[in-house]
């Protein structure tokens, strides 16, 4: 068992999968500019469940494929243009939950690394966390 120390998750123990960095091309912000041309975004995830089952069979079919919860994630980064980095996290998180049942929490960090802001900075994101209920 591994523990988690996140601002939105607080301290939450038990098995959990990690996706980090995957970088999606959105057009996502409150600018024209930002709709019009797109940006880079980069989402990190963490979905939280019983991992036991795949560990004991060695079955793909037991856990959550990581390469399909990357599709569903960039398919969301890439979809219909929102104003708010919150708004797409929290739609991350929510068909996280959606579209695999044993999934019982997901915590997305969406990043925007190109965000229009006029003074250097190392980054901005967003966190959603969500619990299956």
């Amino acid at each position: 068992m591994s523990e988690i120390n996140s601002a939105a998750a607080g301290t939450r123990r038990g098995d959990r999968i990690e996706l980090r960095g995957l970088t999606v091309r959105g057009n996502h912000g409150v600018f024209d500019f930002e709709k019009r041309d797109g940006q880079d975004f980069v989402v990190d995830i963490t979905v939280w469940m019983d991992l036991s089952p795949a560990a004991e069979t060695d079955d793909l079919t037991r856990t959550l494929h990581y390469g399909e919860l990357a599709e569903h994630a960039a398919a969301v980064v890439a979809g219909p243009s929102r104003d708010l980095i919150e708004t797409v996290s929290a739609e991350i998180a929510e068909v996280v939950l959606g579209y695999d049942s044993r999934v019982d929490a997901v915590e997305v960090v969406l990043h925007k690394p190109s965000a229009p802001i006029p003074l250097t900075f190392g980054d901005v994101a967003v966190v959603a966390y969500r619990e299956r209920k």
